[in-house]
């Protein structure tokens, strides 16, 4: 954004873990009530009224339209990857730009103020998805703003009345029941987390959706399995290439460590200073924490480290940590028994994840830089399962099993 406003609200968010939870409450209320004072204010004063293209209809004989969360450019992965695996597919994914956001690869971007505001671009985008054979919904979102007063029943149905096939797609806290996770693993962020009354209402409305309005369903990460028994497991995806480099992990010196979390309570990355400070106060580890860093620069980030830490409390994996895997660096987190389980019945191969609790992690990260050779094995193993599960293949051929071919 180049206005001033915008740019405050920019740095706003990617600095909203910091802030003041009135200022986040600000953020919310804009987020769930946009029709409300806030909501309509905010999208005046960031664009509401600027003019966006709909997104361009393919050519092809099956057309697939994917919108609009597009989390750390899933929606666009999924998109390429579906077109790469079959010539007879033509994809565009949509994406509602959020202020703040990281700057991900889209077909088609939208500022959420004008998908909040803006009539006659939720009328061109709805003539737009229903000339698709089908659409994939993304965290259970409505899709075309006003055109039916943010309804997601109404959106479906209209989509089906106008002979377009509709899935889901659940990313995380969109589904995942705060109560039930809390018994999945003593690490859990919830009850702490200061949102999970707010994410067990969003959770209980996805799942009543996904049950009353059953159709195609898929999850982005296999421990959501636990919340939609029903739905398929369709990896996500990233572009190895971006993230491999030549810097050698484990060359020499203090274990290079570092940790990105933009909801830090989510991935307890509180729990990571204590552990390590007696590590880096011996010289043996060093330590940086990532905050607000764009996309485009983590793959810098990766190739000067030796060991990614990824979370410590939800007990799963996804994009930070196939990247960091590709880039062949240790990554380290907690990871459920029942997700590695899904991973080897799937693929059958293991995840080079390194386990690590709040309780093992000064442990696992000196039994590491004890033992570099250990640790480049391990890294090296990270590119060849990547390749294997989150490349963009095998996301595809869950989605055409399990929907366009059916």
């Amino acid at each position: 954004m180049n206005d001033p406003i915008g740019r405050v609200v920019d740095w706003l968010i990617r600095h909203r873990s910091s802030m003041p939870r009135w200022v986040n409450r600000l953020f919310e209320s804009a987020a769930h009530n946009p029709d409300g004072f806030v909501g309509q204010l905010s999208a005046k004063l960031l664009g509401g009224g600027q003019k966006v293209d709909a997104t361009s209809v393919p050519a092809t004989p099956v057309r697939v339209y994917i919108a609009a969360a597009n989390y750390a450019a899933q929606g666009y992965r999924w998109a390429r990857a579906l077109e790469e695996t079959d010539p007879v597919i033509g994809a565009r994914n949509v994406e509602m730009v959020l202020p703040g956001g990281f700057g991900f690869p889209a077909d088609t971007r939208v500022p959420i103020a004008v998908v909040n505001a803006s009539a006659e671009w939720a009328a061109s985008e709805w003539q737009a998805a229903r000339q698709f054979t089908h659409v994939l919904i993304e965290a259970q979102r409505p899709v075309f703003g006003k055109h039916f007063n943010r309804d997601i029943r109404k959106e479906i149905l209209g989509l089906e009345d106008a002979g377009v096939s509709v899935a889901y797609l659940s990313h995380g806290t969109d589904v995942r029941d705060p109560s039930h996770h809390a018994k999945l693993t003593p690490w859990s962020p919830y009850p702490e987390d200061p949102r999970t009354a707010d994410l067990l209402r969003e959770s209980s409305a996805s799942i009543q959706l996904l049950t009353e309005m059953r159709r195609p369903t898929f999850v982005s990460t296999p421990d959501l399995i636990a919340d939609v028994p029903w739905a398929e497991w369709c990896p996500v995806v990233i572009d190895p290439a971006v993230f491999a480099t030549g810097a050698p992990a484990f060359a020499g010196g203090p274990v290079r460590i570092i940790h990105s979390a933009s909801i830090p309570v989510q991935k307890g990355s509180h729990y990571i200073a204590p552990a390590l400070a007696p590590l880096i106060e011996s010289g043996a580890a060093e330590y940086r924490a990532l905050e607000g860093v764009a996309w485009s620069s983590m793959p810098g980030a990766y190739a000067a480290a030796d060991i990614v830490l990824d979370q410590f409390r939800l007990g799963s994996y996804g994009v930070a940590a196939c990247e960091a895997m590709a880039a062949g660096r240790v990554v380290v987190g907690h990871v459920l028994p029942m997700v590695r389980e899904r991973v080897e019945q799937d693929f059958g191969v293991s995840l080079p994840i390194v386990e690590a609790t709040a309780d093992t992690l000064r442990e696992v990260i000196a039994d590491l830089a004890a033992d570099p050779e250990r640790g480049r094995r391990t890294a090296a193993a990270g590119p060849a399962f990547v390749a294997r599960v989150h490349s963009g293949r095998a996301s595809a051929e869950a989605l055409l099993n399990h929907w366009i071919r059916k």
